[in-house]
């Protein structure tokens, strides 16, 4: 398994309940020992995952970096010793600015960590898969690439900052449902899935602040159930754009903890 953006956040709980579950992981991020001001990398993580007992792959990189993003299927494919039959593409650039003047090297960033690298990393792992006849991608989304109903709009939301970021979300949920298409019938299934609102984790508190009223975010418990309910789906669950909170029931599981056993 290959997740990316595994330093902190969703990427790292996803990683850990993955290891709990018994899978070697290749974990991929820019931040190797610290963030100059997130917590969280991926030495720490990896500490975590080794706790299981399974196989744990460290490879940092930055995703932005359209030449350097390719060494990443190849590194993980030779320290677990095999094919990448599972890839979640977790990672993420997220700059809120207004749009009206939005700079390009930021817009230039945000589409190639948010589209073209999970692309990249899609076409490096599906040869393999395809010549397997299985395998699962899953691209991590936001709910901010849906379309605004309007007007009037909420005026209090923060929609217009996050046009840019919401707009690359929307690309990629439609790479999915591209890719959904093209690969059926070849035993690769391609899917996204995205929270509700928004799950609480270091990048989204250093995005929109300290939380205080917590009932409408999801738990990062129900986030990781609802990206491991599409690591393992049947072969007619493809091309789709999931909530986390509606695939885990609809699919007839249970939330657990992000050591794999029942909260």
């Amino acid at each position: 398994m290959l997740v990316t953006g595994a330093s902190r956040g969703i990427g790292a709980a996803f990683a850990e309940r993955a290891a709990a579950e018994g899978a070697g992981v290749a974990i991929v991020a820019r931040t190797g020992d610290r963030h100059h001001h997130l917590s969280g990398s991926l030495n720490e993580t990896a500490q975590r995952l080794h706790s299981y007992g399974n196989q744990v792959a460290v490879i940092v990189a930055d995703l932005a970096d359209a030449d350097g993003r390719q060494r990443i299927v190849p590194e993980a494919v030779d320290a677990l010793g095999g094919p990448i039959d599972i890839l979640v593409n977790n990672a993420a650039a997220a700059i809120y600015a207004p749009t009206e003047d939005y700079p390009l090297r930021r817009r230039q960033i945000t589409f190639e960590v948010n589209v073209h690298a999970p692309l990249d990393l899609i076409q490096a792992v599906l040869p393999a898969m395809i010549d397997r006849g299985e395998g699962w991608i899953v691209n991590l989304s936001s709910s901010g690439a849906r379309l605004i109903a309007g007007p009037p709009f909420d005026a209090s939301a923060n929609w217009p900052t996050m046009t840019i970021y919401a707009a690359s979300k929307a690309a990629l949920n439609r790479l999915t449902n591209g890719l959904g298409i093209a690969l059926w019938g070849t035993g690769v299934r391609v899917n996204t899935v995205q929270p509700r609102t928004g799950v609480l984790s270091e990048g989204s508190e250093a995005l929109v602040g300290a939380v205080t009223d917590t009932s409408t975010w999801e738990s990062m418990e129900e986030m990781v159930e609802g990206i491991l309910a599409l690591c393992d789906c049947a072969e007619d669950v493809t091309g789709g754009v999931h909530v986390s909170t509606e695939v885990v029931p609809r699919l007839g599981l249970t939330v657990c903890g992000l050591d794999g056993k029942h909260l």
